[in-house]
């Protein structure tokens, strides 16, 4: 197939891209390369990525609407993997302008362009962020997801509405993924391993908010890209069983389907440092602090659905899978031993 992926150059979408090559599909990878972390880290990643013959990257962003219409329509691809997003819980907080055109405006641009060249599937990144509010474990798609804290989590909540509208409107098959803490190497400079990696190694102390007593619902990057393409694969279907006097809103009678996509074995984040320590050799000085605005105290993802509906099926631990992330960020930035 010839699969479009937004957000090529990003973390996610570099797993994804690789997992699709490898098994010999064609990628088109999109990405603007913005400056929201480290460029260079991104330019790395595409490297790998086009020594793939299979693979093209575009550099476009998702707000130029005649640009994504004439990728579209240039293409014609068979399916489309949409994680271009503007990132961040908390970034959304002080800049909130960039999220409503990035991930609402850029959203509206690429399942437009689904709508009209004859795209089998979107399958698009939506965030446990969702949940917001609701403090109900595990997390599960069936449940009420109206209350979300930041305007991250309220942009993705509009994503899986506006893809209610077009699946239903249009007969698009549509698939949202909540994601939950992804981690893992080539991962995002912004994130709490990333951070806790780097600080460690150079002997500064690490912020640690709700004073590490929350728990996060880790899940390894190998594990949500094959997640990600079983989706793709298995394109949303009408749900016959859909009862609108009692809406599943995981469901429809469209061709429509959300999914948590997580680990389903939340770590305390304290415990979490603890396996970095032992992978690093070297202890962190801690600045515990308090919960941070817009955050939640745990997450935990019931990931039934798409076990039953794809056969994901996570298998790597946190020691591994920080182990990984190490071995991966020693490799790359190469720091002081000593």
């Amino acid at each position: 197939m010839k699969i479009l992926v937004t957000g090529a150059a990003g973390f996610i979408g570099f797993f994804v891209s690789q997992a699709l090559l490898a098994r010999g599909d064609k990628v088109v990878g999109l990405d603007n390369l913005n400056d929201y972390y480290d460029p260079r880290l991104k330019v790395a990643r595409l490297d790998i990525l086009k020594k793939h013959r299979n693979f093209r990257f575009v550099n476009l962003d998702l707000i130029d609407r005649r640009g994504i219409e004439a990728l579209f329509a240039a293409d014609k691809f068979s399916r489309v993997i949409h994680l271009a997003a503007q990132a961040g819980v908390r970034n959304s907080i002080e800049n909130p302008h960039i999220y409503v055109d990035s991930n609402v405006t850029g959203f509206l641009h690429i399942i437009e362009g689904c709508r009209h060249n004859g795209v089998e599937h979107l399958v698009y990144a939506s965030t446990s962020s969702v949940y917001g509010a609701n403090t109900h474990m595990p997390f599960a798609v069936d449940q009420n997801a109206d209350h979300p804290l930041t305007l991250y989590a309220a942009t993705k909540k509009a994503n899986e509405l506006m893809a209610h509208c077009y699946s239903s409107l249009y007969g698009l098959p549509t698939t949202g993924l909540r994601f939950f803490t992804v981690y893992g190497p080539w991962g995002r400079p912004d994130m709490a391993l990333f951070l806790f990696t780097a600080n460690i190694l150079a002997g500064k102390p690490i912020d640690v908010f709700n004073y590490g007593k929350h728990k996060r619902d880790f899940t390894y990057v190998g594990d949500i890209a094959a997640g990600v393409i079983a989706a793709v694969d298995h394109t949303a279907k009408p749900d016959g069983d859909w009862n609108p006097e009692t809406p599943n809103p995981s469901t429809s009678s469209a061709p429509y389907r959300l999914y948590n996509i997580g680990n389903q074995r939340p770590v305390e984040l304290l415990r979490y440092i603890e396996v970095l320590e032992q992978c690093l050799g070297r202890k962190a000085q801690m600045n515990l602090l308090p919960l941070q605005q817009g955050d939640v105290p745990d997450t935990l993802a019931d990931v039934e659905a798409l076990t039953r509906d794809v056969g994901y099926r996570p298998s790597t631990p946190v020691e591994e899978g920080v182990k990984r992330f190490v071995e991966w960020y020693r490799a790359y930035y190469r720091p002081p031993t000593t």
